[in-house]
């Protein structure tokens, strides 16, 4: 009895935790990203808590301080997060691994997201993030890493959001013992984002 009970106990809890696949575009950008539950292959981790992920973009000269051939930027992930006594606030800590030409590091960051309260139409959430690799972090040609976002997320139907948001991605290189502070990308974006 106390086994089925036990089951049926995660069954429920395993219902609410959530993978979710985002797309992101301007006129010249384009960034796609997905994130899964580790709640939901691993019982002995709470749904919502742990996530492994990652992300494409394929960025344009215009939005970046790079005059030609601009390389496709690449990102595995992992987030550790928790809601706040049930007040609508999650904070996370998080670490990365991303890649672009002669670029790779290992950034570290935090992440928090806020739900407006329900008095509102929809639901609306706030976010934001910021991760940084100091030299230490930094391979290849890479002197530091910098990632700084935000984004208002509109929940128009169950499990689907329209993302509005800001992203700023400094690549600083070091070549022939000089450090050049390169901004990748920086740019505003919509896009939409799906949980399931």
């Amino acid at each position: 009895m106390l086994k089925k009970l036990s089951l049926v106990t995660v069954s429920a809890v395993s219902a609410f935790a959530m993978h979710s696949a985002e797309i992101n575009i301007n006129n010249k950008d384009l960034e796609l990203s997905a994130k899964m539950d580790v709640g939901q292959f691993n019982y002995n981790v709470e749904p919502s808590t742990m996530f492994i992920g990652a992300k494409y973009l394929n960025a344009d000269e215009d939005n970046s301080d790079i005059d030609s051939g601009i390389e496709a930027y690449y990102e595995l992930n992992f987030l550790m997060q928790q809601e706040i006594n049930n007040s609508g606030l999650s904070i996370g800590m998080g670490v990365k691994a991303n890649h672009t030409e002669n670029f790779t590091s290992i950034p570290l960051g935090l992440e928090a997201s806020y739900e407006l309260p329900k008095s509102t139409f929809v639901p609306i959430y706030v976010g934001a993030s910021i991760y940084y690799a100091p030299e230490v972090l930094a391979m290849e040609d890479a002197k530091n890493f910098l990632e700084y976002r935000v984004s208002v997320d509109i929940e128009v139907i169950k499990n689907g959001r329209i993302v509005l948001g800001a992203r700023v991605l400094d690549t600083n290189y070091e070549v022939n013992n000089v450090a050049t502070d390169i901004n990748y990308n920086k740019s505003a974006y919509m896009g939409f984002k799906f949980s399931f």
